[in-house]
């Protein structure tokens, strides 16, 4: 998952919000570990200058932040008005220049303190980068609001400029105008208290998810069925009970293979009712702003609104792609959940169906049956620490990268790692590994932007943020598959960040192309998760350092194909929850009747009474109704896959391809263009409807 900066307001294109949403990871601080990068290659990479040092330099606490970052966003402003203050000609150096270093700057800020309100231990520091982040959002929404800007960048003559200059100017119009930079003083005075009132609310909306630190007692006779280092790292209190969080790493295992079907219900109720009941309000607020927000600018909902620069192109295009991946699904998702009910009735007999707490794990149980895997089988050749170095030898070959420890870099918690990105001696960007739990810290997987690249100006840095197994002594870090192939997801979008940061614009450096293709790149990298000659480079088991067994690999691909369904169902569950939601009239939006309804619909294990979904899902905030973003992106990463040499996904010709005409670009050029330029052809979904009915 990719997470953009609470500065919605500043051309929708560049700053988008975004928050927590649903990724799969686990649990614990990494050993260092030497990255695929040889002595000359590290001789060779050329230093970095000063003004380029990693972002967390000279800060100690949070005036510290508050100075660095306070002082980015009062040159924004100066910036701002050198660009209205210019006397005669309008060229590219006296306003487009000024106006993209404004640019610069506000995202340094938003993203920086977007990163740091979720992951900095001090409680302090947190709060100090909840008010940039609001500052940063007012001038953003200023700045998109201005119509003096908005008329020297119209003024602009681009009719010789490069290609890439172009998009950015037209692109940046285009984005103005969605802001509601053409309508009344008053209307634009009102735009302005809605973002800044949203920003908070969005604030309010993680912090509530984040805080809610609900406890599930249970008993060692309970954890029955979960692995032995599940429940040896769960000890009994003096009194014999057992504290469950509802954290990943916690209540994941308890859907899968707990026995016990009282402990994974109870689990559930807590599991779906985070952010309950605070968020319920929040989110009623949320909604309502944003519609109101949507109708000042011209459009009936938000969902309208905010589908109008998106691949898709309309809220209506969004809802007919939903409809027909449920059409798609819909035979293979029955057909899938009648195997699941036929597993429960060898333990309950009379069963009619099966519930929502039940489906993991009764999905488990036919894939030992029906298909002889077991995904704890494959746990002992995932340890942590192997996995990293794999994944970086894997990257670093498709490619042609090599990274860099930085052991001295300055970070905000001592279990951070940094490193360089480089390529032919050159540093390509930066980024930070703070890949396991602690109190406070975002609770899912994301890539965090921190800051974007800008051809001779700054390189890219960015963040992977997870919750995977190991960093405690003597943990080796086991990771399942799902952990693996969240690594490689979320590292995905640190190659797309890091390569494509060199263009001379930084408004379409970096990842700045249309939100439903965000997820393409990482979901793409997913694949080589699942390629035996990829794992065998890699998968080793931690005790006997054994490759894993290719038989154990094509068990865990066959198994895989099982269950594909009703996981596209669940999704279709999000997607058109997201639609609905920012779709309906705000003062006739019963958010739990809402989803209660869509997943009775589009899903066999029916809703459970008293639990809260919405209140925790925080792509309503991030993604607010775009969420169907996940499923576009994952039937255009189909088809780029295809186009790969299946018989060797090491093979570097086509990754090298791939890597100059769809991730260096950046948002230099729509999306479809991109993808165009590697096909040959516009996407389609043959690709994706192969992989959802193959089964086997």
């Amino acid at each position: 998952m990719r997470l953009r900066p609470a500065t919605a307001a500043l051309l929708l294109s560049l700053i988008v919000a975004g928050q927590n949403g649903p990724a799969l990871v686990a649990r614990g601080a990494p050993p260092r570990l030497a990255p695929a990068v040889s002595a000359q290659t590290a001789q060779a990479a050329a230093p970095l200058a000063a003004a380029d040092a990693p972002f967390w330099t000279g800060i100690t606490d949070a005036a510290s932040f508050q100075r660095i970052e306070e002082a980015r966003l009062t040159r924004a402003r100066e910036l701002v008005d050198r660009v209205v203050g210019v006397k005669g000609t309008r060229t590219l150096d006296n306003t487009l220049r000024p106006f993209d270093d404004a640019l610069l700057e506000l995202d340094a800020v938003g993203s920086q303190a977007g990163l740091i309100q979720v992951v900095h231990p001090d409680e302090k520091i947190r709060k100090a980068a909840e008010d940039l982040s609001q500052k940063a959002s007012t001038i953003g929404t200023e700045l998109s609001l201005n119509r003096g800007v908005y008329d020297a960048i119209a003024a602009l003559d681009v009719k010789q400029a490069d290609p890439e200059t172009k998009y950015y100017v037209e692109r940046t119009l285009r984005d103005f105008r969605l802001a509601g930079v053409d309508k009344d003083e008053a209307t634009r005075k009102r735009i302005q208290q809605l973002n800044d009132e949203l920003t908070a609310i969005g604030q309010d909306f993680s912090r509530n998810i984040r805080g809610d630190l609900r406890k599930v007692k249970t008993t060692r006779e309970e954890l029955a069925g979960l692995p032995a280092d599940y429940v040896s790292a769960h000890k009994p209190a003096a009194d014999g009970a057992i504290v469950l969080t509802i954290d990943y790493p916690d209540a994941l295992p308890v859907f899968s293979y707990a026995k016990n079907d009282d402990l994974r219900k109870r689990m559930y109720m807590e599991y779906n009712n985070r952010g309950y009941p605070a968020n319920m309000d929040v989110l009623d607020r949320m909604v309502a702003r944003r519609t109101e927000l949507a109708n000042l600018i011209g459009y009936p909902t938000w969902a309208d609104y905010i589908t109008a620069d998106k691949m898709v192109g309309t809220s209506k295009n969004a809802s007919d792609f939903i409809a027909r991946v449920v059409a798609a699904s819909g035979p293979k998702a029955d057909k899938e959940y009648d195997a699941l009910l036929a597993r429960k009735r060898q333990d309950v007999p009379d069963a009619t169906g099966v519930n929502a707490w039940e489906s993991a794990y009764y999905a488990e149980l036919v894939k030992k049956s029906s298909y002889d895997f077991d995904s704890q089988s494959v746990r002992p050749y995932f340890a942590f620490d192997r996995v990293k170095q794999g994944l970086f030898d894997v990257t670093s070959k498709l490619f042609g990268v090599t990274y860099r420890p930085l052991k001295d870099a300055p970070v905000w918690d001592p279990s951070v790692e940094a490193y360089e990105m480089i390529q032919n001696g050159k540093t390509l960007g930066r980024f930070y590994l703070d890949m396991h739990p602690r109190p406070n810290k975002y609770n899912h997987a994301a890539e965090f932007p921190i800051r974007t690249g800008r051809l001779g100006t700054q390189i890219p840095e960015a963040a992977l943020v997870c919750n995977l197994p190991g960093g405690q002594a003597g943990d080796p870090g086991l990771m399942t598959h799902d952990d693996v192939t969240t690594f490689f997801h979320e590292f995905g979008h640190l190659v797309h960040v890091l390569v494509s940061g060199r263009h001379r614009w930084v408004g379409i450096s970096g990842i700045s192309t249309e939100r439903d293709f965000v997820e393409a790149p990482s979901q793409l990298l997913e694949e080589w998760t699942w390629d035996p000659a990829t794992l065998a480079t890699f998968a080793k088991h931690y005790q006997t350092n054994e490759p894993i067994p290719s038989s154990l690999v094509t068990q865990m691909r066959r198994a895989n194909e099982f269950g594909k369904a009703l996981q596209v169902r669940r999704q279709m569950v999000y997607a058109r929850y997201s639609l609905a939601v920012y779709s309906t009239d705000p003062k006739h939006l019963d958010t739990t009747a809402l989803y209660k309804d869509i997943m009775n619909e589009y899903q066999r294990t029916p809703y459970v009474e008293g639990t809260h979904f919405q209140t925790s899902f925080g792509h309503l905030d991030g993604y607010s109704a775009v969420y169907y973003t996940y499923m576009w992106s994952l039937v255009i990463a189909k088809d780029l896959f295809a186009h790969f040499n299946q018989g060797n996904l090491l093979d570097t010709e086509v990754s090298r391809k791939y890597r100059d005409t769809v991730l260096a670009p950046g948002g230099s050029k729509p999306a479809a263009e991109l993808v165009r330029d590697f096909l040959g052809r516009p996407f389609d979904f043959k690709a994706w409807e192969f992989w959802l009915n193959k089964d086997q």
